[in-house]
């Protein structure tokens, strides 16, 4: 089956950012989001390392590891852009004063919970870092993630059996093949990204699925 690719998830979900809005991009694919993002809509743009006002992925030419993000990767300033101690950084985040954090995940449950920072594998240290206080600092929170991992199991579950991150934090999920919506009711279908029937999208879901 046909999935979007990584360029394509963070464009798809690039469109459903209003106007005018905070918005934390979190490791991985979603600093890709940048890059789709419409100037004219001056979304303001926010890593946890202190840094106000990001722009899209440099050219090649361009790159400046004086200016990076939280994953270390270099990033562009808009006019008009910041930088700020990380203390400052964080008031942000917990203040909630963010409209909206993107952030990938490992698992996310029927009821929004989010598990996005550890396998539990034994041994492993404790890396949490800002996810914490971006998932409940935010004001809504948007994962962009595959839909499956690389075995094919399901990332999107009744019950999370991974370290948590965040209870009832998710507002959406955007994956490569579909959009869904976590409400009351449970997980809503909002849009199919590909060609797939409603009863293999269910079947590539680990919690029931509202259409």
């Amino acid at each position: 089956m046909e999935k979007l690719t990584r360029e394509q998830m963070a464009e798809r979900l690039a469109k459903d950012i209003a106007p005018g809005s905070y918005v934390n991009l979190g490791i991985g694919i979603p600093v890709l989001v940048a890059n789709y993002l419409n100037p004219e809509d001056e979304v303001l743009l926010h890593s946890e390392n202190g840094i106000l006002g990001m722009g899209p992925t440099p050219a090649e030419e361009d790159v400046d590891y004086e200016l990076i993000n939280a994953g270390k990767q270099p990033v562009t300033l808009l006019t008009g852009g910041s930088f700020f101690h990380h203390v400052d950084s964080f008031a942000i985040m917990r203040g909630g004063h963010l409209d909206l954090c993107i952030m990938g995940g490992m698992q996310v449950s029927a009821n929004g919970d989010l598990a996005n920072w550890s396998l539990g594998r034994p041994g492993e240290p404790p890396a949490v870092g800002g996810a914490m206080d971006l998932a409940v600092g935010a004001k809504k929170v948007y994962i962009l993630m595959d839909h499956n991992s690389k075995d094919g199991a399901p990332k999107i579950l009744e019950k999370c059996t991974l370290p948590v991150t965040g209870l009832g934090v998710v507002s959406r999920i955007y994956t490569d093949i579909a959009v869904l919506e976590i409400t009351p009711e449970g997980v809503k279908v909002i849009e199919k990204l590909v060609n797939i029937s409603d009863e293999d999208l269910q079947a590539r879901t680990g919690a029931p699925l509202i259409f």
